[in-house]
């Protein structure tokens, strides 16, 4: 490649090739035999061709001098041409290839651009994805909470409608039962009289025990909705639990074979009415799998990191391996349709989540499942 500032000989300007071919026409023109050379053989018999004040080469023969010195000029005439030519090329070449690399280094800050761009579009989308589920989440649990403000509400209208007449009923049945016992100090002996007597007495003591079983559902409801509490305070886990049995029970035609195994706990700092809508569902499931046979274990107790634990398991029908992935998904279920929202699982996910807690489910199909609640004893 030429560069302005270098100083330039035939032999660089032309191949071999192409000053063999310059010197047959200079020696048609002159007449004799001449040739193009870089070095002559005799210098006084040859004619300097000169370029920019440089000898280029030499024209070399055995013609007159005349004709060497034309020819010479003639080639320097050439010699002048060709290099601006050369050095247009050239110029024209560095230009492009300067350009080239500008464009190239364009493209590489350009590319570099784009991938930080992209980056930056990951991070927003994944920034959106996680507020949209902040969002899904707060909109779960203001409908959770909007819902079991209702359910607490209802409850207390039921208790306060119950209660009063309960505790009437409960004081006549206990007044009658005196009565009844006043009268047959008084009447005089007779069999069929003493046959009614203790039917009576059979029907007040029936009376009674429903009476009481009503009081006691009622106040398993108060605690249930967690009437008279504020929304986080102190509670019992394993009140809770038990509370949650008899309601469950009190759903069912025929007792369950529940088996409990609940260790003293120290009290927890949570919301009850949601602790208690999540036992009560784990438990709700587990009473359905067990309808065509199978028993149901709770237990309850503190783990090697002195955090609370409750395990509920059923020797039921089990979930399908396909199935148990989806379980904790909103409106999934297995139920039939009318059955069940698909929302159980879902909200007891949602509750021991939101009391820092974990839940975890594992089933074997035709065997049973077993669910198991980690909560620490403290709300941050």
């Amino acid at each position: 490649m030429l560069d302005f500032d270098q100083d330039v000989t035939l032999t660089e300007l032309l191949t071999p090739a192409q000053l063999e071919q310059l010197g047959h026409l200079l020696s048609n023109l002159a007449g004799c035999e001449l040739s193009v050379v870089r070095t002559p053989t005799l210098e006084s018999a040859a004619a300097p061709v000169e370029f920019n004040l440089d000898t280029v080469g030499w024209i070399q023969g055995p013609g007159p001098a005349a004709a060497k010195s034309a020819a010479a000029d003639l080639t320097a005439f050439l010699a002048y041409f060709i290099t601006k030519y050369r050095w247009a090329a050239n110029l024209h070449r560095n230009t492009t290839e300067a350009d080239y690399e500008e464009l190239q280094r364009q493209n590489t800050l350009l590319r570099h651009s784009e991938e930080r761009l992209q980056a930056l579009t990951d991070s927003l989308q994944a920034q959106v994805a996680q507020q949209v589920d902040v969002i899904r989440a707060t909109q779960q649990e203001l409908y959770e909470s909007a819902r079991l403000r209702a359910v607490g509400q209802l409850a207390a209208g039921v208790a306060h409608e119950i209660n009063n007449p309960i505790g009437f009923i409960k004081s006549n049945l206990s007044v009658a039962r005196d009565y009844l016992a006043e009268l047959a100090e008084v009447l005089p002996p007779d069999p069929q009289l003493d046959t009614t007597m203790v039917d009576f007495r059979a029907l007040l003591d029936e009376s009674q025990s429903g009476a009481q079983r009503i009081a006691a559902i009622v106040a398993d409801l108060k605690t249930f909705a967690s009437i008279d509490q504020a929304d986080y305070s102190e509670c019992s886990v394993n009140g809770l639990i038990e509370a949650a049995i008899h309601l469950v029970q009190a759903n069912q035609q025929t007792p369950l074979p529940i088996e409990t195994r609940l260790e003293p706990l120290p009290p927890l700092h949570g919301h009850a009415a949601r602790l208690s809508q999540a036992i009560y569902n784990v438990l709700d499931n587990a009473a359905r799998a067990i309808e065509a046979g199978g028993q149901i274990r709770i237990e309850s107790g503190l783990d090697k990191n002195a955090q609370i634990f409750v395990r509920v398991e059923d020797s039921g029908c089990g979930a399908p391996d396909e199935i148990q992935d989806q379980v904790f998904d909103p409106f999934f279920t297995t139920r039939p349709v009318g059955s069940g929202t698909g929302l159980g699982l879902s909200v007891t996910r949602d509750t021991i989540q939101a009391h820092h807690g974990q839940i975890s489910f594992s089933s074997i199909s035709g065997k049973g499942t077993r669910v198991a609640i980690t909560l620490p004893r403290e709300r941050s």
